[in-house]
């Protein structure tokens, strides 16, 4: 199956292809170069779960290459607008303008109860899948994409649990295998709902330090985020939601006392 492919073709790797990894994932470009039109402009979106208004009236612009947090309390509707994003989730007025997602060049991380860990898979088996566009549903992986699959476990620290089933994974090994995929899915635009949430603080520094790469690469970044200093620290842009939005802008001027009473008061 994939995990002994990948195995064996990890084994395989000479120095020059982990030389070029790792300098195309320290440097300008992971795997290739996202263009430069991967913005999102959201259009009076309103979205309803049975009676309930989830989100109404929402309109902005996400810019190319930016990095932003969704902040708000619960019930905010910080989920939903991902899924709008994604495409997931239908609103019944507005639109979404999103060229990256029409060339299939956006990712969705889902939260962690979104993913059942049951599901007899491994590790690399589940980081594969980032890569079933280049070799099909049913059919096994090339020896070159195997080693892009071992090379995206490495940066995460996953390498030596390649063969591990997930349900075997702590929380914050099971969140560092999806970044592992979405490493190989390549996107420009990269949504993920509450990344950190429940991680070891040694997982949350491997995964922001992705983000930083990301952004640096001018991919578009935007995650659903509870720590509001880790939104001041990492986060340029910040969105305050709730239902719509309360302020959207740099981060030092919209995570102030003022609008995120405004938000709860809102909610």
């Amino acid at each position: 199956m994939l995990a002994a492919v990948i195995t064996s073709s990890r084994a395989a790797l000479d120095s020059a292809a982990r030389t070029m990894f790792r300098r195309n994932f320290n440097g300008d470009q992971l795997m290739g170069s996202p263009v430069a039109d991967n913005g999102i402009e959201v259009r009076e979106i309103s979205v309803r779960h049975g009676r309930r208004l989830a989100l109404e009236g929402v309109s902005g612009r996400f810019e190319p290459g930016s990095l932003t947090a969704i902040v708000g309390p619960n019930g905010a509707g910080k989920s939903t607008l991902l899924n709008v994003l994604a495409g997931l989730t239908r609103p019944y007025r507005g639109e979404v303008v999103c060229s990256a997602r029409a060339r299939h060049g956006l990712a969705y991380l889902p939260q962690q109860t979104e993913i059942d860990r049951d599901y007899p898979v491994t590790v690399g088996e589940i980081v594969g899948l980032g890569l079933w566009r280049n070799f099909g549903a049913f059919r096994t992986p090339a020896p070159a994409l195997a080693d892009r699959i071992a090379e995206a476990l490495g940066a995460v620290g996953l390498t030596d649990l390649i063969d591990r089933r997930i349900a075997e994974l702590s929380v914050g090994q099971v969140r560092r295998a999806f970044f592992a995929r979405l490493l190989l899915l390549d996107a420009e635009v990269l949504l993920l709902d509450e990344p950190f949430a429940a991680v070891d603080a040694g997982t949350v520094d491997v995964l922001l330090a992705l983000l930083a790469r990301w952004h640096a690469q001018r991919r578009t970044v935007i995650a659903v985020v509870h720590d509001l200093d880790q939104a001041r620290a990492h986060f340029p842009s910040t969105l305050i939601l709730a239902r719509t939005p309360v302020a959207w802008g740099e981060t030092g001027s919209v995570l102030t006392d003022r609008n995120l009473a405004k938000a709860l008061s809102t909610a």
